[in-house]
């Protein structure tokens, strides 16, 4: 009797065992989440190299669970197109920056650069994850189809130049490459020329004289760019911009994502914001000294020419606030940058 009853308890145990791993097996393949992201940043540059650690470490921290195709230097589609590529399902992901969609809502602006409303990183992601950005940005996002998860921040630009750039008087009849956005409008009023172009068509027109200039990224990044190599002056410390790189997603992509898919994405990115911010402070110190001793020309403004900028950038911000989304948000952020004793 025994011996019958064995082999049955056997081939029961072993068929439950096969039924829980199928289960598992089929569970864990629910649960894949496939992304396709494009950045407009480069492989050479510092954020190029970011993004890559991103992804590895979202793929990490999911057991494989994630796996994510990136795609450098906007290899599918134009920087300014992303956001829409990823809306519409071409990608699945955006990691450029809001400030490209200016065109659909001026409230993009404010969803990734006040121009020089924060004098560091750390201040503007204050604001994101302690004041209402988060939700106020979403918000927005959520109108387009689309899914706010996090930003990255490296910090103060630099504007790369082949003329002096001391002061903003230096900004009459310079034409200079711009990003979408209030940074047209603010140049104008100091009397520089603005051309809206792709990032990656920076170089070739700064080398051919399209432009005397470009508002582009951060020192280390420009070096990234191979700006330096044309352009012998810039300025440092920056001041003029810190644009908020994003990571955006497909909305309807992200709401079938299990939540601790959700969790690890928005998490590894608040890790690559920290990580970011240190790392360009550390870079850009390091590469001033190095754009020195090769004989770039590094201008520090005055304290009179930084307030002519600001007072430019603050009548901008009312007259680029056009809608009730960008009012809104111009409003948070003026309120939370009073509340941190950083603006009178």
């Amino acid at each position: 009797m025994n011996k019958t009853i064995k082999p049955a308890i056997k081939l029961a145990t072993t068929g439950v065992a096969a039924l829980a791993l199928a289960c598992a097996a089929g569970t864990a393949s629910a649960e894949d989440t496939k992304l396709r992201i494009q950045t407009h940043f480069t492989p050479e540059q510092l954020s190029g190299e970011m993004a890559k650690d991103f992804v590895d470490n979202v793929q990490t921290m999911s057991n494989g669970e994630i796996q994510i195709e990136l795609f450098l230097s906007s290899s599918v589609v134009k920087s300014t197109e992303t956001f829409d590529a990823a809306a519409t399902g071409i990608l699945d992901c955006d990691m450029t920056g809001g400030a490209y969609q200016t065109g659909k809502n001026p409230a993009f602006q404010f969803a990734g650069d006040l121009l020089g409303g924060y004098q560091n990183p750390y201040q503007q992601l204050a604001w994101m994850l302690h004041g209402n950005g988060y939700e106020s940005v979403n918000s927005l996002y959520n109108k387009y189809d689309m899914e706010f998860v996090g930003w990255w921040i490296p910090g103060p630009e630099s504007l790369a130049s082949t003329k002096p750039i001391r002061s903003a008087a230096d900004f009459k009849n310079w034409k200079f490459r711009s990003p979408p956005g209030l940074a047209t409008l603010v140049f104008k009023n100091l009397g520089a020329s603005p051309i809206v172009m792709d990032f990656n068509e920076i170089f070739t027109a700064l080398e051919s004289g399209i432009i005397d200039g470009a508002d582009a990224a951060n020192l280390t990044n420009n070096v990234g760019l191979g700006l330096y190599d044309i352009a012998e002056h810039t300025n440092f410390p920056g001041f003029h911009s810190m644009p908020a790189d994003h990571l955006a997603c497909n909305k309807a992509v992200w709401d079938k994502m299990p939540g601790h898919h959700q969790a690890i994405m928005k998490t590894a990115m608040q890790a690559l914001a920290l990580k970011n911010a240190t790392a360009n402070e550390v870079a850009n110190a390091k590469t001033a000294k190095e754009l020195r001793e090769k004989g770039v020309n590094l201008y520090e403004w005055s304290a009179e020419d930084l307030q002519a900028y600001r007072d430019a950038v603050q009548k901008g911000w009312v007259e680029f606030a056009t809608t009730p989304e960008a009012k809104s948000m111009l409003e948070s952020h003026i309120a939370f940058l009073k509340d941190m004793g950083a603006m009178k």
